[in-house]
């Protein structure tokens, strides 16, 4: 398996702007926002893509889900999208599970 930069980023090998993190979850500011919040999530266990989910790691995307949602209620964020991009041709550059959090409400850096 390649390792990508989001496996870099959980091994603390490179930095990122992490907003959240807990045992199954890092968030982290996207390099390159489309939104005022731009975040990503991604679990610590790997999964390429969506197309990748087994019966096994099926939790994983429901699991980001709530994680975004969690996240969004503590920092008093009311709007949001939350997307999935799928392989190469669904726009996914990063081949390691992650959604995508937009909102163009501010972070509350509390």
């Amino acid at each position: 398996m390649e390792q990508t930069i989001f496996h870099r980023i959980l091994q603390k090998e490179i930095p990122a702007s992490v907003v959240y993190e807990d045992e199954e979850v890092l968030a982290f500011k996207d390099i390159h926002p489309k939104a005022t919040t731009h975040l990503l999530f991604i679990p610590k266990h790997f999964v390429a893509s969506i197309a990748d989910v087994t019966p096994e790691t099926a939790h994983l995307p429901g699991m980001l889900i709530l994680k975004a949602q969690k996240f969004a209620k503590e920092k008093g964020i009311q709007g949001y999208k939350l997307t999935f991009h799928v392989g190469k041709g669904g726009g996914q550059e990063v081949m390691y599970l992650h959604l995508h959090f937009l909102s163009e409400e501010r972070v509350s850096e509390d």
